[in-house]
């Protein structure tokens, strides 16, 4: 039943046409119909998000009120709003909408634990957005739906524009969380991520702040035993891919949460990056696109409506969401026992960090916050250096609390449930970008396996000497002589100086994280 009195006491004026609960099949077919989407080869809705086409983080706010000013992390990421300022967008953003012959209206939730089940009342403009909302939040069953409370609202309308100099924005553009109004605005972009995003940083202030239960921006898989393994990674660190395995079952590939007794998935879909896609090498994705997913920013080969992914004329963020029931091998419900490995994914293009390293629960906590990667910044002419990225527990720009609070939780549970945490480098080996080679896709790969199989539990191992995590001596199905770093670079000398240069960045970017942290971790800091 079309909640039409509850939407007019939200502040709609109930005059529009609702179109409510919609499946995948009438969403897509009434986005084509208006002109907004093109269907592919293989009946995906393809669409153009428009000015946006990724998150705009500077434009993203949280109210700042008696409820989040002591508690929320101000900071570049957590811009603080009045809420006088939301008051009044969110009036507008009602009344833009409540001028719309029609809308489109969607209960879903998050969070597939029914003990943190968050129920969300999602309202769009169109209808491709409320496609997203179906394929990425968790989906309630029709007895579910019969008495749906929403506990939070996602108020979303790309076509209506804020006026910086009355509403308190930066721009044209808001996303604003008021977790006293339990709502998140969405103005002025298309861009479907940032729905998805607003309920993540939610959950990241709710799950920690209010239940001790540890919200993480990472993948989870778990094997044939039930034992479950977690995945953290910045983009392009192989995440998506290395927990993509057909030997275990996926939870989830990006949101979670780890409570006593188990690890679980907060959404019910997939959005993955698309570009350079193929069946070769990421089949489960390239074979998800199909009727129901919803395909962001990609160009077609002329004359066809083939999708040509390695297309990056409107965007190198082209993207595709999908159910999770999309993907053969993922676990339904996305719920898996506690975690016995976890692998944190660094793509160091400086070739210092070892292949495979195992860390002591201060040294994860230090490198948790820390959130290193080092990207090649091979787009520009003649640029060949590679540019270090720092992002506090991979996934700085949704995190409310101080990224010690995270980091303390993480730590406790990896002792408490005897983890392995392991640092696994996908980058270079060899020499940093220019000199040495990337890392074989297949002993990335075999070092996982021999880490989930406990066979590295049985191996010798030798301390880095500045990082300090512990490099084994062998590990079955790689080369011995690629696990240790130094020893794959024809010039240890200048192996030496790299390796204190990037110990000296880690150092600097750690500074502003120290007075929130334990000592355990200040001691865990590479030695210059």
């Amino acid at each position: 039943m079309i909640p039409t009195e509850k939407l007019k006491a939200l502040g709609l004026s109930g005059n529009n046409g609702i179109h409510y609960q919609l499946g995948p099949a009438e969403l897509t077919e009434q986005a084509v119909l208006r002109g907004q989407g093109i269907l592919n080869d293989t009946g995906a809705l393809c669409i153009q998000t428009g000015e946006f086409t990724g998150r705009s983080p500077n434009d993203k706010f949280i109210v700042k009120d008696a409820g989040t000013e002591g508690t929320v992390d101000w900071n570049k990421f957590n811009i603080p709003i009045e809420e006088k300022y939301f008051h009044q967008l969110k009036k507008k953003l009602l009344e833009y909408l409540g001028a719309k012959e029609e809308i489109w209206v969607r209960d879903a939730y998050a969070c597939a634990d029914p003990a943190h089940r968050l129920n969300i009342r999602v309202i769009n403009e169109n209808p491709w957005s409320n496609l997203f909302a179906y394929n990425m939040f968790l989906r309630p069953s029709e007895r579910e739906l019969e008495n749906f409370e929403p506990e939070w609202h996602i108020i979303q309308a790309p076509g209506f524009r804020a006026d910086p100099a009355v509403d308190g924005t930066r721009q044209h553009n808001f996303a604003i969380i008021s977790f006293t109004h339990k709502t998140i605005l969405i103005g002025g972009t298309g861009y479907t991520g940032e729905m998805k995003k607003g309920i993540f940083s939610v959950l990241n202030y709710i799950l920690p702040h209010n239940k001790n239960v540890l919200s993480m921006h990472c993948s989870a898989n778990m094997g044939k035993d039930g034992d479950v393994a977690v995945f953290f990674g910045l983009s392009g660190t192989g995440k998506t891919t290395l927990s993509a395995d057909p030997n275990r079952k996926l939870i989830g590939d990006d949101e979670h949460g780890w409570t006593d007794d188990s690890v679980f998935n907060f959404e019910g879909g997939c959005y993955a990056k698309t570009i350079d896609l193929s069946e070769e090498k990421e089949p489960e994705i390239f074979q998800a696109i199909r009727p129901g997913a919803l395909v962001e920013n990609v160009h077609f080969f002329p004359g066809t409506t083939q999708i040509d992914f390695s297309c990056k004329d409107t965007t190198e963020n082209t993207r595709v969401s999908y159910p999770l029931g999309f993907i053969s091998n993922a676990l339904e419900p996305s719920i898996g026992g506690l975690p016995k490995n976890i692998f944190f994914l660094t793509c160091d293009a400086y070739g210092v960090l070892p292949p495979v390293s195992k860390l002591t629960p201060g040294q994860a906590m230090y490198q948790f916050i820390s959130g290193y990667t080092a990207k090649v910044a091979g787009t520009e002419a003649g640029v060949t250096e590679p540019k270090s990225t720092f992002s506090a527990c991979f996934g700085a720009p949704f995190l409310p609390l101080h990224p010690g609070k995270y980091a303390g939780m993480l730590g406790e549970k990896m002792k408490k449930n005897k983890v392995n945490v392991w640092m696994i480098n996908t980058g270079w080996s060899g020499g940093p970008y220019g000199i040495g080679s990337r890392m074989k896709l297949g002993y990335t790969r075999a070092m996982i396996t021999a880490a989930l199989d406990g066979r590295l539990d049985v191996a010798g191992y030798t301390a880095h000497p500045v990082f300090g995590m512990m490099m084994p001596d062998s590990c079955p199905g790689v080369p011995s002589e690629i696990l240790n770093p130094r020893s794959t670079w024809a010039d240890t000398a200048a192996y030496d100086a790299k390796s204190k240069d990037l110990a000296a960045q880690f150092v600097q970017n750690f500074e502003k994280y120290a007075s929130g942290v334990t000592q355990e971790i200040l001691d865990a800091a590479p030695k210059i």
